[in-house]
């Protein structure tokens, strides 16, 4: 995501997969993706997530919980989203598809965002 690789980013999960975000459920991880890069083009992001907590539930599947810390600015302009500087945790379960670990649902819930204002390129 910050690197802005989006295709990377849809073929991490499982075709099927379950994607919601401050509660919004996404059609696909495509879906998901591309419009993360429809709405911050190269604008700076910033994620992480630590502590992670997985378990293994079966051969072929497991599900975690994360730490997460997010950063996200956009480019200033009349309709741009406010950014922000959030904390949270993913909640995720796993696949395993043709010997490949995937993600097969994630829930991102954000527990406290700061407000970001949104920047001026250079001129």
């Amino acid at each position: 995501m910050d690197e802005k690789k989006h295709d990377e980013l849809a073929a991490l999960f499982t075709p099927d997969a379950r994607l919601v975000t401050d509660g919004i459920t996404w059609k696909s991880p495509k879906e998901f993706a591309y419009t993360i890069r429809d709405l911050t083009g190269a604008a700076p992001s910033a994620h992480s997530g630590a502590m992670p907590e997985i378990e293994m539930t079966g051969p072929n599947t497991a599900t975690g919980i994360w730490s997460m810390e997010d950063i996200l600015t956009f480019p200033a302009g009349p309709d741009a989203p406010e950014g922000h500087h959030g904390y949270g945790q993913y909640r995720e379960t796993y696949k395993k598809v043709d010997g490949q670990w995937l993600i097969d649902s994630v829930l991102l819930s954000r527990f406290w965002m700061d407000p970001l204002e949104s920047w001026v390129a250079n001129a």
